[in-house]
């Protein structure tokens, strides 16, 4: 008989609790995969665009829908947060940013840049759109 080798568990979830920087961590990389259902909206409306006023009339009747505006919102923020908190893991890659009050300071700076940064579009676009 052999003898069976006791061996440490590799780290889980329930291992750790659930801090801010692993919470944007999975968000930074749901982000990633919503922009690719976006690009299929922003395909389809740079397509009716090209293709006549009555695609065009047809898309822009869906993002101006409540549900539309929603959707067009959120790849907003997906695009924006994304965006900032990739620049924060390329602080990591060069190396800074590894202190744990420096690694809070660059989660919450991600966090209130991309909601802050899309509320900003939203108001610029709104204001320059006329409010439609």
């Amino acid at each position: 008989m052999t003898a069976r080798i006791e061996r440490p568990l590799s780290p889980h979830l329930q291992t750790y609790r659930m801090t801010l920087t692993m919470a944007l961590s999975v968000i930074h990389r749901a982000t990633g995969i919503a922009l690719y259902f976006g690009t299929l909206l922003l395909a389809w409306w740079l397509i009716a665009a090209a293709s006549g006023p009555g695609a065009y009339a047809n898309v822009q009747a869906f993002t101006g829908s409540i549900i539309g505006k929603l959707i067009v919102f959120g790849y907003t923020w997906a695009l924006l947060h994304h965006l900032v908190s990739g620049i924060r893991y390329f602080f990591w890659d060069l190396g800074y940013g590894f202190k744990a009050n420096e690694r809070e300071a660059l989660t919450w700076g991600a966090l209130i840049a991309g909601i802050s940064l899309t509320v900003l579009v939203w108001i610029i676009a709104y204001t320059v759109g006329g409010g439609r």
